[in-house]
């Protein structure tokens, strides 16, 4: 099983919750240069690319560049380093509301966990290709993990 938390279990969900409503709006990271509501909007881009049309999706030689050579760091196993480069659509410019940001974390989280495991198992990645149920848990669970991490909560 994976060192991530559950993103399918509720209890999981209550704990991430928990976390979440510890952030505040002043906190400081320990390390990076964002600010708590663009670290929450940061965190929202990888639902929005599941659930919304936002963003626009990879060509497909970006696509197998990005399956190729990034999948493994991002659902695999290894913690992510410190201060390691984003992808573009990750990149959060100007100021966010940390509220609203908050909020729409919260319901990401609770709408994955709701939707359960099965309904992932093989379901596409915006830039992945299909996924395991696992890697979306280790995906989702990892990088929000390394995030509230990042501000000590």
């Amino acid at each position: 099983m994976s060192q991530y938390p559950d993103v399918f279990d509720s209890a999981t969900v209550t704990a991430q919750l928990r976390r979440l409503d510890a952030l505040s709006p002043y906190d400081r990271p320990r390390w990076g240069r964002m600010s708590p509501a663009a670290m929450l909007a940061h965190l929202n881009v990888a639902y929005e690319m599941l659930y919304d049309a936002r963003h626009p999706r990879p060509k497909p030689f970006v696509r197998w560049l990005l399956r190729t050579f990034v999948r493994p760091g991002v659902v695999g196993p290894k913690p992510y380093p410190r201060n390691a480069p984003t992808a573009p659509a990750f990149r959060i410019e100007g100021t966010r509301d940390f509220d609203a940001e908050k909020a729409r974390l919260a319901a990401y989280l609770r709408r994955v966990a709701d939707e359960g495991r099965a309904a992932f198992d093989g379901r596409e990645s915006f830039s992945f290709g299909p996924l395991t149920a696992g890697e979306w848990q280790v995906l989702f669970g990892k990088h929000l993990d390394h995030h509230l991490t990042q501000f000590g909560v």
